[in-house]
């Protein structure tokens, strides 16, 4: 058997065309109005973390998005592990990313958290850019390339970002963003998830 797997999962939005585009007009002007915070971003608007209140009406049909993900992701992962059913209570934190061309994340985790994901409101018009704004994952046991048997090292997945897609993983996950190739802007909303009483 193999032990210590990663659970992550993906889902395409297909009735979010609306919403993004509202989405993007508000976390637009949003960049327009504020500053933004320095993080992992090099490069590009990084929106304070937070409630996401600045998208007002708007945050209700995201927020409910991203909670019916992360709890059916939980429910799975639960009944893959043969265990109980749980009912967890959640603690939500997020914030939007605008990256201009050549803008990208270096890699990181999300301490403190349980799930971590993003939400790709606009992909910057990207045609044949195949790796443009992709996120991509490293191993999370790095020591098994240089300590195991370096033929079995993983090659770090990457998801390329459309338009209404939803990416959810553990937060411990080692992510970056690759450098934004396209010739518009880069739209996401990144989120991070917490079972309470944590861990």
């Amino acid at each position: 058997m193999h032990v210590f797997s990663v659970p992550l999962m993906t889902h395409v939005w297909t009735d979010a065309a609306a919403l993004n585009e509202k989405l993007r007009a508000r976390i637009l002007a949003h960049a327009q109005a504020d500053q933004g915070v320095q993080a992992t971003n090099f490069g590009g608007w990084h929106s304070a973390n937070g409630q996401l209140e600045f998208l007002a009406e708007l945050r209700e049909p995201l927020l409910e998005r991203m909670l019916l993900m992360v709890n059916e992701a939980t429910a799975r992962l639960v009944a893959e592990l043969g265990l109980k059913p749980i009912s967890p209570q959640w603690s939500f934190l997020g914030w939007a990313n605008v990256s201009k061309p050549g803008d990208f994340n270096t890699t990181h985790t999300h301490p403190g958290m349980t799930w971590s994901g993003v939400y790709y409101v606009d992909t910057g018009d990207t045609p044949g850019q195949r790796n443009s704004g992709a996120l991509r994952f490293n191993d999370p046991t790095p020591g098994s390339a240089a300590a195991f048997l370096p033929f079995l090292a993983r090659v770090s997945p990457e998801i390329q970002p459309v338009p209404g897609l939803m990416v959810l993983f553990p937060s411990y996950l080692p992510h970056s963003v690759n450098p934004h190739r396209g010739s518009g802007l880069r739209i996401s909303i990144a989120f991070n998830f917490r079972n309470e009483p944590y861990p």
